[in-house]
């Protein structure tokens, strides 16, 4: 097995964290919201997440 399938297995079993998920959630929000809107910031992503949980 090579390095790189090695890795890869590693990479499947892994979990995120809570914390983890909200981060990569916010980050494809920005990224995806940027593409449409390049006024978008990523504090406008945090405050819609925010108000969202509420």
């Amino acid at each position: 097995m090579s390095r790189l399938d090695q890795i890869i297995e590693k990479a499947k079993k892994y979990q995120m964290s809570a914390q983890e998920k909200e981060e990569q959630r916010r980050s494809f929000a920005y990224g995806n919201a940027k593409i449409e809107n390049d006024s978008i910031t990523k504090d406008m992503i945090a405050k819609a997440a925010q108000a969202k949980a509420v």
